[in-house]
């Protein structure tokens, strides 16, 4: 009999700028595969009846990320629009840009969604605060890799 076992894995990396385009801040964190998230990947298997993951988002709660959660706890500001994605070597790559004034405050949450609101989460993560100023620029890279092993 043979056994496949496939693993998702989650990598973001967060880099704050300030006004002048000085780095303030980086982050790079593990992110949680949602149970949403999972039915979305096995969903588009099958056709594309799901929409694809189009919006990013950050929040300030700081509960611990959960299989069952389908939204950030506590969103700052709207969903952002996703700037690109890639797909190489057995994983998809998602950019966001949250410009001056967007997700602006103490950042300690991020999703990715397939709606601008409402719709399905693929992945949610929590990390220690990011402290985003009102002029300050942030960019998100969420990499999510399908290994077998």
């Amino acid at each position: 009999m043979v056994k496949d076992k496939l693993k998702l894995r989650g990598d973001v990396a967060i880099v704050i700028k300030a006004a002048d385009g000085s780095i303030k801040d980086t982050r790079n964190i593990k992110n949680l595969v949602v149970n949403d998230g999972l039915n979305f990947i096995v969903s588009r298997m099958k056709d594309t009846t799901q929409n694809a993951m189009t919006h990013m988002a950050v929040g300030s709660s700081t509960t611990a990320a959960a299989a069952a959660q389908t939204d950030l706890v506590s969103i700052l500001g709207s969903r952002e629009a996703i700037d690109t994605i890639n797909v190489a070597a057995n994983a998809i790559t998602y950019v966001s840009s949250f410009e001056a004034g967007d997700g602006t405050g103490a950042v300690t949450e991020a999703g990715i969604f397939n709606a601008a609101s409402s719709g399905d989460m693929l992945c949610r993560t929590v990390f220690s605060v990011v402290n985003k100023g009102a002029s300050d620029s942030m960019t998100i890279t969420w990499a999510i890799t399908l290994t077998a092993s």
